[in-house]
């Protein structure tokens, strides 16, 4: 039954597709929605103020993925920072309206109630608002990587502001970053990113 649910839903292509609903779900709608989603892989499903969208997620989501998390972890490992990584665990609050999941998340130092740095790959663009869901709870850092740039967003206080430089990362150079996340080979964007650091 869900396989039939999902191709109804969406498409099967090696590209992403986004649908979003076209009209408000409560929680528990939303709940029942989500437990037959989370049995179809390769989808993802989003909420926020009753609106909800489902993602299906390509081969190069998953290569830009890894390869920014293979070298967040050559930094942490190079800078000797103490970091959890909790990958794309679902975040969600009910009394907040939002359930999301974050294609990779991190604590640094020390676990807490939500992770301090949250990455998002968005090969699509449309949809639902994803720096909104993030701003519900308060998360410190979140990055996008979007038509090939990496955007960087630090929670104020108030709400998020556009840096140049990470402020949970201070010492690592983006432009360094993002330069080898572009790179075609992965075995070279590493080396060259580790030789930098050293």
């Amino acid at each position: 039954m869900t396989a039939t649910l999902a191709q109804k839903i969406i498409p099967n292509t090696d590209n992403e597709q986004k649908l979003v609903f076209p009209s408000p779900l409560s929680w528990p709608q939303f709940q029942t929605l989500e437990t037959l989603i989370s049995e179809i892989p390769g989808l993802r499903i989003s909420y926020i103020d009753g609106w909800v969208e489902i993602m299906t997620i390509s081969q190069r989501h998953e290569i830009i993925k890894s390869i920014i998390t293979l070298l967040l972890g050559l930094y942490f490992l190079h800078k000797r920072i103490e970091f959890i990584p909790v990958g794309s665990a679902t975040r969600q609050d009910e009394a907040k309206a939002v359930s999301f999941e974050p294609d990779a998340s991190y604590y640094i130092g020390s676990e807490k109630a939500h992770p301090d740095l949250a990455i998002e790959v968005a090969i699509t663009s449309g949809g639902i608002d994803k720096l909104a869901k993030y701003q519900r709870l308060q998360i410190t850092e979140v990055w996008f990587w979007e038509n090939n740039q990496l955007v960087v967003y630090h929670w104020s206080g108030e709400g998020y502001e556009q840096v140049s430089r990470s402020a949970l990362l201070p010492d690592l150079d983006l432009e360094l970053f993002q330069r080898c996340v572009m790179m075609p080979s992965q075995l070279e964007a590493m080396t060259e990113f580790r030789q930098a650091l050293a």
